[in-house]
């Protein structure tokens, strides 16, 4: 438009086109063109006729020039591509009718690309991904906005983020619940997004805001939809009914690849995994993770409304036991098998089944009604977790069993000490433990630590006594020097 103007200022000062083509660096005939379709429109507006539309010329004189370039000849893309093109689109019509619309193999434009190249067509990528769209023919959608009554409507999903655990890169999953009325976010870190996990998170939700809200929003997850029945019919999964039941919830399931109608938390999912985790996602342990995301997003939620939206809630439960119940049978080592995972048992249990309770993050082990033991849960094929004090008594009997003992080397830092100072003494080690079983192992380890220091100092002591002080023939001086002897202080 500037060089429009420039070109009808030049004109009105009385310059001829070849100066002002000069000057512009525009072709005579594009000066000539600007110049007379000016001129023209002025004359309309100033001649006043009936039924003008004034409005339309002056738009038409004020407006940015364009390049016309619909009637190029197209040179590579022949009437012959364009067929090939047509026939690739109908064979992938008959994929979907056998493989059904929901199918993720559909060829892709690159695909597509590459079976025209390899045919010996000298076209380029963009052409091709231009003239697909423009045959692949599909109605656009109308997005209705919605707005929720507080109480009303949740909105769940699952992302993926990358953090640093323990020096160890690795790819975790974040539940995310969303309010649509109140906006406020909130976030569980997983290893994986198995059921439990799924059940998990929604307990710890519902724990959290003191209630639930009148309707539940899912996507076609597996842990929502158990099958599909049909064209429309979806078959949900039992265990999300019971939990529907249970609080007091609506089931709702979006449309297939729609995951606009769920836009509210699929938002979520973005801020909270560049809010969170941009700058900061190296952690020792997925805990201080979850320490770290919590504080964050109580920040992230100031802006929030849920305050407003709390007294809206449907009345509060009291968390919902998600654990699976399993019966496993003891082996010889006192081990019990779990999804791969060896888990030790207390050793009189021996030989027994007992009653296996499976959480998403720990197993507990019951007999006679009773709480036997429990472990944090782990996952992967052939791993083991192993409880020294599980086997204490068996260790009395046989001590010359702790130096290579499972048990003793799943735990360094004990290993260490037993090798540092036990290691001719087991039975020592053992009875330390038995007397002290009832601490963590954390404080068990502190504990021997603490002893093996005193025990450090008290053997750098060094006793100087004259040689004339110490009557050999005095049998309390005699006495006096053995109690040092045994005591390990140097004389």
């Amino acid at each position: 438009m500037e060089t429009k103007a420039k070109v009808i200022t030049l004109k009105n000062d009385g310059l001829s086109n070849r100066e002002v083509a000069r000057q512009t660096g525009l072709n005579r005939e594009t000066v000539s063109k600007y110049w007379e379709e000016y001129k023209r429109r002025r004359y309309e507006l100033m001649c006043k006729d009936a039924g003008i539309d004034e409005k339309q010329i002056q738009e038409e004189l004020l407006k940015t020039p364009k390049y016309t370039v619909n009637g190029r000849v197209k040179r590579k893309y022949t009437a012959k591509i364009e067929e090939r093109l047509k026939e690739i689109l109908k064979s992938e019509k008959r994929k979907d009718a056998i493989l059904g619309q929901g199918h993720k193999q559909a060829l892709t434009n690159k695909q597509i690309f590459k079976i025209i190249h390899d045919e010996g067509f000298d076209i380029g990528q963009s052409t091709i991904n231009n003239a697909l769209s423009r045959l692949r023919v599909k109605p656009k959608q109308v997005h209705i906005r919605q707005t929720y009554d507080y109480g009303d409507r949740l909105e769940y999903d699952f992302g993926e983020v990358e953090l640093v655990i323990g020096g160890v890169t690795g790819t975790y999953h974040m539940a995310v619940f969303t309010s649509a009325a109140s906006r406020l976010r909130w976030v569980k870190l997983y290893t994986n997004q198995k059921k439990p996990v799924f059940m998990d998170s929604h307990v710890k939700f519902f724990e959290f805001i003191g209630g639930c809200c009148r309707e539940v929003v899912y996507d076609n997850m597996k842990n929502v939809v158990t099958k599909f029945i049909g064209k429309n019919e979806k078959e949900l999964n039992p265990d999300l009914i019971k939990m529907s039941v249970y609080y007091g919830f609506k089931i709702n399931v979006t449309n297939c690849f729609s995951g606009h109608e769920k836009g509210a938390v699929e938002k979520s999912v973005d801020v909270i995994r560049t809010e969170l985790f941009a700058v900061t996602y190296m952690f020792n342990t997925l805990d201080d993770a979850q320490v770290y995301s919590d504080a964050k997003l109580l920040k992230l939620n100031e802006s929030s409304k849920f305050a407003e939206e709390k007294p809206h809630l449907l009345p509060a439960m009291p968390p919902l036991e998600l654990a699976e119940i399993i019966t496993a049978k003891v082996d010889k080592t006192a081990l019990i098998s779990v999804d791969t995972v060896k888990y030790s048992v207390p050793e009189e249990l021996v030989g027994r089944s007992v009653i296996v309770k499976k959480y998403h993050d720990e197993i507990r082990v019951y007999w006679n009604n009773a709480e036997a033991c429990r472990h944090r849960r782990a996952f992967g094929n052939g791993k083991m977790i192993v409880d020294i004090m599980h086997y204490l008594k068996t260790f009395i009997k046989k001590p010359g069993a702790v130096n290579n003992s499972i048990a003793l080397k799943s735990i360094p830092k004990l290993k260490a000490v037993f090798d540092t100072y036990y290691s001719k003494k087991p039975r020592d080690f053992i009875e330390v433990l038995m007397e002290n079983k009832h601490l963590e192992i954390n404080e068990i380890i502190k504990l021997f630590q603490e002893k093996t220091k005193s025990k450090a100092e008290f053997n750098a002591i060094v006793v100087v006594r004259p040689i004339s002080s110490i009557d050999m023939r005095s049998r309390s001086s005699m006495a006096d020097y053995a109690q040092l002897i045994r005591g390990g202080v140097r004389v």
